[in-house]
């Protein structure tokens, strides 16, 4: 028994380490969308993204693709789908906010993922996450509504883009328990870019990256932030719960902003930092459980005890 739950307590520490490693990767994506955006409209820019992650992704797995079965296939084209959706609402956001404040405001995922998961079961919300919205809520006033009482377009895409990968993130946690992660992780790659592929033709006028940083952007978020990235995600999130998914990505807006800072010299007044900061906090109560003191767990002890004397003879 005891071996299992080693095992058990060494494959969570290793899902916990691949989605950290996945939430630094995806901070660095901000800076690269930026760069991308400047040469290229947002979805060419998706489309090239999840294309060349899923030629990197494929390439490695490819063999994988070929035993796949239908179950599986249709699970990574819902996959990829919510994934493309979640991604066009962020492209357009990060191309009209700064990089930090992208971040954030779409860190708000980890809030909708409990509020979506209480719609779902139907239940009211406890006072824990009623006071999470409260002091996201509050952060997110404060660092938006810097000068006037309205949020710009770029910061309503985010919210929006928060709302729609919340989705994904649950879509995920029900399917990647049920088929092969490397397999999912690349078949909802290819959905995706053939998505963005299809709009581009549709909407936009396709063309190549014409120069060297932009080369370089959509070469990172293809090959780092979307291939790689994604299949860590679904490696983990086999053995994580969305929340506690959703709880570790929960700091990619802080790599976010330490990217943007540090490459771009980009930062925030005094209000946005302390609306960040509440927001975090927000998610923050969300997600951890403080210990009960110990004089409350001794007289819950003592209830349910007197309780369980008083149905006894009754069974």
């Amino acid at each position: 028994m005891n071996g299992v739950q080693v095992n058990q307590g060494q494959t969570t520490r290793r899902a916990d380490i691949q989605m950290l490693l996945a939430t630094v990767i995806w901070g660095s994506s901000y800076l690269f969308m930026k760069s991308g955006l400047e040469s290229m409209q947002e979805l060419n820019l998706v489309a090239f993204r999840f294309g060349i992650a899923f030629i990197a992704a494929g390439l490695l797995f490819h063999r994988r693709l070929f035993n796949m079965d239908r179950r599986t296939l249709v699970a990574g084209a819902i996959m990829g789908t919510a994934l493309f959706a979640a991604f066009v609402f962020i492209t357009y956001g990060v191309q009209r906010t700064t990089t930090s404040q992208a971040g954030f405001l779409i860190s708000l995922a980890v809030i909708f993922v409990p509020i979506l998961t209480t719609i779902q079961h139907r239940r009211m919300p406890d006072k824990r996450l009623t006071l999470s919205i409260l002091v996201a809520v509050t952060g997110l006033g404060l660092l938006t509504l810097q000068h006037q009482l309205s949020l710009h377009t770029g910061d309503i895409l985010c919210i929006l883009a928060a709302l729609v990968y919340a989705i994904y993130i649950m879509i995920a946690g029900k399917f990647t328990p049920k088929h092969d992660p490397l397999t999912l992780g690349t078949v909802q790659l290819g959905v995706a870019a053939v998505w963005g592929i299809a709009a581009t033709f549709m909407l936009e006028t396709p063309r190549m990256p014409d120069t060297a940083e932009s080369w370089a952007a959509i070469l990172g978020l293809g090959v780092l932030c979307s291939g790689l990235g994604y299949i860590l995600q679904t490696l983990a999130q086999r053995h994580a719960s969305p929340t506690r998914t959703s709880l570790i990505f929960s700091l990619e807006p802080l790599f976010a902003a330490a990217f943007a800072f540090t490459f771009q010299g980009e930062s925030l007044t005094l209000q946005g930092y302390a609306g960040a900061a509440l927001m975090l906090v927000g998610v923050l109560i969300t997600e951890i459980k403080l210990p009960q003191p110990i004089f409350w767990r001794r007289k819950r002890s003592v209830l349910q005890s007197e309780l369980g004397d008083q149905g006894a003879p009754g069974v």
